[in-house]
């Protein structure tokens, strides 16, 4: 009697822990994590090209041991809005003008404009906030675009200078919510012009590379990748699938971070600080019920994603048909910054996001590489993150 007590207790002692890991949730353990600086918040504006981009930069100097930076995002979103509401007339309104960009907009806009430190040009500071809301100045600065852009103009209108009338109204607008770009500030006790302060920091843009992996263009060339936030054309090198993710790794392992360009739009993007890939057939066998694909979850179902689960690593072929039928969207960027693996030996890329310290890590995610194959856009890194015999391939030096 005594023993089968014993076999009770201990069955469910077993029970009960078998059912708190299975209700412990994500359990991550680090391996291998690179400098950051401190979590931003975007807030109510689509800057998420310049936050993820500007973070990259921070990030690089402190790798180069240059010490902590934090960059004004308004100062380049600034100079770019004025350039692609320029492109926009150009183009009768066939280029979009909106909030979005790429992290070639900084990549250029910091060698073409410079950068000025955070204390010199605040979010906010138009309208008495302390973060952005770009919700009015779009309506503002949309309209003006879009009635020269498409409007019935046989000429536009200029200064005797020459100078266009239209840009002095758009350039108004954003002083007016974004504050005017200073020309010359001072910083830790010396004064710079934006451009005097860029080249102080031993910066070079073109060590900045662009790396993605789709098949409608040839491999180890250079293609614009056809998403409207592209408004500048910026190309990007083009690699298979497995050498595009064993540059994430390397990039890592080395000490560089990576600007993430991703869809976040899928389930498999939670709101807790976790982006997975779920294999919804291995899925099915583990938890016996009649899933779906795991893109068509029921939302009982999407309750899979709150613990690990088997990963499903797609193929070149899925990727490219997730790309095509507008499935993977371009929808944000942010920094991949570490690697990390769960309990169940899944690993991750830790990431650094531009929306406060929100989620469950603070304003941190782990995105399985199984996500990021997936659902990864385009990446920024610096040339020598990529391994030798990859750039070779690309004829980068």
């Amino acid at each position: 009697m005594t023993k089968r007590i014993f076999s009770f207790a201990l069955a469910g002692l077993m029970a009960f822990g078998a059912f708190a890991q299975e209700e412990a949730g994500f359990v991550f353990t680090t391996v291998k994590e690179n400098p950051i600086t401190s979590i931003k918040n975007q807030n109510r504006a689509g800057t998420c090209w310049c936050y993820s981009s500007l973070s990259f930069i921070e990030s690089e100097l402190l790798r180069m041991g240059k010490g902590e930076y934090d960059f004004s995002e308004m100062y380049i979103v600034h100079n770019t809005y004025l350039d692609r509401a320029d492109k926009a007339v150009r183009t009768h309104g066939d280029i979009s003008f909106s909030q979005g960009g790429s992290f070639y907009d900084v990549i250029y806009g910091m060698d073409k404009f410079g950068l000025v430190p955070e204390e010199a040009m605040r979010p906010g500071v138009m309208y008495g906030d302390t973060l952005s809301n770009h919700n009015e100045l779009s309506a503002v600065s949309d309209a003006i675009v879009a009635a020269i852009a498409k409007g019935r103009h046989s000429k536009l209108q200029s200064d005797p200078e020459g100078n266009m009338l239209w840009k002095k109204a758009i350039e108004a607008v954003h002083d007016i919510y974004l504050g005017e770009r200073p020309e010359k500030f001072t910083y830790n006790g010396k004064e710079y012009t934006p451009k005097s302060f860029y080249e102080s920091l031993g910066l070079n843009a073109s060590d900045y590379i662009s790396l993605t992996s789709y098949t409608h263009h040839p491999f180890y060339e250079q293609f614009v990748i056809e998403v409207q936030d592209n408004w500048r054309w910026g190309l990007s090198y083009n690699l298979p699938i497995d050498e595009f993710m064993e540059v994430f790794d390397n990039a890592i392992m080395e000490g560089y971070t990576i600007a993430w360009g991703s869809d976040v739009s899928e389930s498999g993007f939670t709101r807790n600080g976790v982006a997975v890939m779920p294999d919804a057939e291995k899925a099915q066998e583990l938890s016996g019920s009649d899933m779906a694909h795991w893109l068509k979850l029921t939302p009982a179902e999407k309750k899979l994603n709150d613990k690990p689960q088997p990963q499903k690593w797609c193929t070149q072929e899925e990727r490219q048909l997730g790309y095509d039928n507008w499935e993977t969207t371009d929808d944000h960027g942010m920094l991949i910054y570490g690697i990390a693996k769960d309990q169940m030996g899944n690993e991750y890329y830790m990431v650094k996001n531009s929306w406060g310290e929100s989620g469950t890590y603070k304003g941190i995610w782990y995105a399985s590489k199984a996500f990021a194959r997936y659902k990864t856009m385009n990446i920024v890194v610096h040339k020598n993150a990529i391994p030798k015999d990859i750039r070779k391939k690309l004829g980068i030096k």
